[in-house]
């Protein structure tokens, strides 16, 4: 076959030093059926194993394309219900939790080919803490050691604020150390001490506290309250506190405000109704028992099989 000058392919699209491998030979491929490879590489000043070449991984590409189709599917399932905040170690746990065989790195190419990831934590908030300079500190009983060899022994508390176009709404929440749990919560238009008590009212309520319970906090005017300090020596455990002005001393405490406000998807709420209602579901339907946690022992799990797991533990030993 003999090709004139004219019906020579083109090469004004692809001047020296601006064909890229993979659009030569796309070009190549799509030819191909009206020339012969050989004269069609000639005319591209391509080496015929450069196209073979490209054919070979293209193949490739594609039968690792289909083969992604069902994972990603599960990948996507999971990071919808999780809010869409799960990143790669969580979905890869979540996956294993449903016995697939899964490699982490497949996992991360997935992912990142499908435009899936998670959310990542925002810094910075305002504080609340407002030191009563009049009121004796209790001492430091966690010294950043935010770890707990079972449930009910150590818990910190922290105050939080959501905007709402009513105003702020408060939140007051005591966080369990050794399982990561919220076991007490309380929402009002206020932060007065009342707010704090109710907490860890309902912590006593559900039976979250072990006697002489460490209830760690920072120094604010809430957590020095003769309310709060009542109520903590009525149940019969100990009150904590760190320094002022140091977030170090109550780091887990707020890094729980960094997942919640991270995670649960909202912003700004239109009343204080709706911001009730969406924290409720973020705690009690997401974050204690559907959110994956890494534990030092027993790997990914939510907070609520870590309190079981610890009840399972301590029943064998007895």
């Amino acid at each position: 076959m003999h090709l004139t000058p004219r019906e020579t392919p083109s090469k004004t699209a692809f001047s020296e030093g601006e064909r890229p491998v993979s659009t030569v030979c796309r070009f190549i491929h799509a030819e191909k059926a009206n020339y012969p490879v050989t004269l069609l590489c000639k005319a591209m000043k391509t080496a015929r194993s450069t196209y073979y070449a490209w054919v070979a991984r293209a193949e490739a590409r594609e039968a690792r394309g289909r083969a992604d189709e069902a994972p990603a599917h599960e990948i996507t399932v999971i990071h919808v219900a999780s809010r869409r905040n799960y990143g790669v170690p969580r979905v890869t746990a979540e996956l294993r939790r449903r016995d697939r065989v899964v490699n982490r790195k497949r996992v991360e190419r997935v992912m990142r080919e499908h435009g899936i990831a998670g959310n990542s934590r925002r810094t910075g908030r305002r504080s609340l803490t407002k030191a009563d300079t009049t009121a004796a500190p209790s001492p430091d009983l966690i010294g950043r050691d935010f770890t707990a060899t079972r449930p009910g022994t150590r818990t910190v508390g922290d105050i939080t604020y959501i905007p709402t176009a009513e105003g702020w709404l408060y939140l007051a929440s005591w966080l369990d150390l050794a399982t990561r749990e919220v076991i007490g919560y309380s929402m009002a238009d206020h932060h007065r001490a009342e707010l704090v008590v109710d907490a860890l009212d309902m912590a006593a309520a559900l039976g979250r506290l072990e006697p002489r319970c460490v209830i760690h906090s920072d120094r604010g005017s809430e957590y020095t309250s003769d309310q709060l300090r009542s109520r903590i020596r009525e149940l019969g455990h100990r009150q904590s506190m760190g320094r002022t002005g140091s977030c170090f001393d109550n780091a887990a405490a707020e890094s729980f405000w960094a997942v919640l406000k991270e995670e649960i998807g909202t912003r700004f709420w239109p009343d204080r109704a709706t911001a009730r209602a969406d924290i409720f579901d973020f705690v009690e339907t997401f974050y204690n028992r559907r959110r994956l946690r890494k534990h030092i022992h027993w790997r990914y799990l939510t907070p609520h099989e870590t309190r079981l797991r610890y009840q399972q533990d301590q029943a064998l030993a007895a």
